[in-house]
């Protein structure tokens, strides 16, 4: 659907909704991807897809209804539905919908006019993955590939008409010798940023590293999660920690330590929106966004609110807001998240160097204990691979390990919207054989 399009279709639900509620608030997204598949080495499946979606909000004496429709034509039932869904819902401290600010003409970087969903291109790329892997003896379990393009747009009754275009390439192998697996993927907004011929060479390289894992006794060891197992456990653990929604509902570790050191002080993390797969100049809910230190050099400075949290807990928005999709309602989330500080070799000192890690999921978000599978795991020192550990697990209490930090690597991945250095700690408890 183009600009004129959504203009007009936005001041049609806006000027019905207006007779209904105090506010209306339209979120639109669509767009159109390929996917490729692979079953073995060969393609198995390969499709496209188009894809939109409105979500309509009214608010009437800080009650908030709701609803979504995938059909355009049908927005005055989606509009009476959230109109319906607003009388059952129950009121709250409301202070309004934003009004428009000048915006910044920064070059966002997410966008690629030259990117056009096409098989043949997805189908390009998993050639180069195969040719990567081709460099170890191992055998292709699968994987895929898929480019994106799509648009989301925000409008509301104060006048906010905010749109924002991205694209999306990705691609994933994962690969097998023997019992051993290997698996290793990459995504960005421009086609010219994936090195899908470096991926498969890294799933290979890992299934055929595992071969010959060693046992590991139990003890405490010197580890290295790299950038992929970091933020794993980061995103399972830490990261609700700085929602505003958590802390007040005293469902986070960091409640009540505003100011104080909770961590290692080598360690800043922010969100940034205007550095990473994820920026944005609006959020979700039209308020605009700005970075946000939640620590600076281990001292915690901030959380992060939408606007239904702020106005609740007599907040103020950090323009957090981010959706799913059109039909996702507005929740607290990072735009760019990352992890920086001082820099140094971390690789130089023998260690375990953990690449992936099974179950964060199962991780405390409250208490920070964690008891987590390691995957593809092996001694490393002067940043060389040694010999590959077999399977055990790694367990303790993310809060206190990140008091005492040693060292966050030189370089950092992108990991999709997320900027992550390799991190390492010492005397971690390992359960081998």
């Amino acid at each position: 659907m183009n600009e004129d399009k959504i203009r007009g279709l936005s001041e049609l639900i806006i000027k019905a909704g207006n007779k209904c509620a105090d506010e209306v608030e339209i979120f639109l997204a669509g767009g159109s991807g390929v996917v490729t598949q692979l079953k073995g080495d060969l393609i198995g499946e390969a499709g496209g897809s188009e894809s939109f979606g409105i979500g309509i909000r009214l608010i009437k004496d800080g009650k908030i209804g709701s609803s979504t429709t995938g059909n355009p034509e049908r927005w005055q039932e989606c509009l009476a539905a959230a109109e319906a869904s607003a009388k059952l819902a129950t009121g709250q401290k409301w202070e309004g919908l934003p009004s428009p600010v000048p915006l910044s003409d920064i070059d966002l970087d997410i966008f690629d006019s030259s990117l056009k969903p096409d098989i043949s291109a997805a189908s390009s790329l998993i050639e180069e993955m195969k040719e990567g892997a081709s460099e170890f003896d191992v055998n292709i379990a699968g994987g895929g590939s898929s480019f994106g393009t799509g648009y989301s747009v925000i409008v509301n009754s104060e006048g906010v008409f905010y749109s924002r275009e991205k694209s999306r390439v990705s691609v994933s192998l994962e690969a097998i010798s023997g019992t051993s697996t290997g698996y290793e993927f990459d995504s960005a907004c421009f086609n010219d940023r994936i090195d899908a011929k470096e991926t498969g060479k890294q799933a290979a390289f890992l299934a055929a590293h595992s071969v010959d894992a060693e046992e590991i006794e139990s003890g405490q060891y010197d580890v290295i999660f790299s950038p992929i197992a970091f933020s794993q456990i980061l995103g399972s653990v830490l990261l609700p920690s700085f929602s505003g929604r958590n802390v007040h509902s005293n469902r986070s570790f960091l409640a009540g330590k505003m100011g104080e050191q909770v961590f290692d002080e080598c360690l800043c993390i922010y969100d940034d929106p205007t550095d990473g797969q994820g920026s944005t100049l609006l959020d979700a809910e039209g308020v605009p966004t700005r970075r946000i230190d939640f620590v600076e050099e281990g001292v915690l400075k901030s959380f992060a609110y939408d606007l239904k949290t702020a106005y609740r807990y007599g907040e103020e928005s950090t323009g957090s807001a981010k959706r799913g999709g059109a039909g996702g309602l507005p929740s607290i989330g990072m735009h760019n998240l990352h992890v920086d500080g001082k820099r140094s070799n971390v690789f130089d000192e023998k260690a375990l160097y953990v690449q992936d890690v099974v179950g964060a999921h199962t991780a405390n978000a409250i208490t920070g204990d964690f008891s987590l599978e390691l995957s593809n795991t092996s001694w490393m020192e002067s940043g060389e691979y040694g010999s590959a550990v077999r399977s055990a697990m790694v367990s303790g209490n993310f809060f206190e390990m990140m008091k005492d930090i040693a060292g966050l690597s030189e370089s950092s991945r992108e990991i999709g919207s997320s900027k992550i250095p390799s991190v390492r700690f010492n005397g971690i408890q390992i359960i081998g054989k």
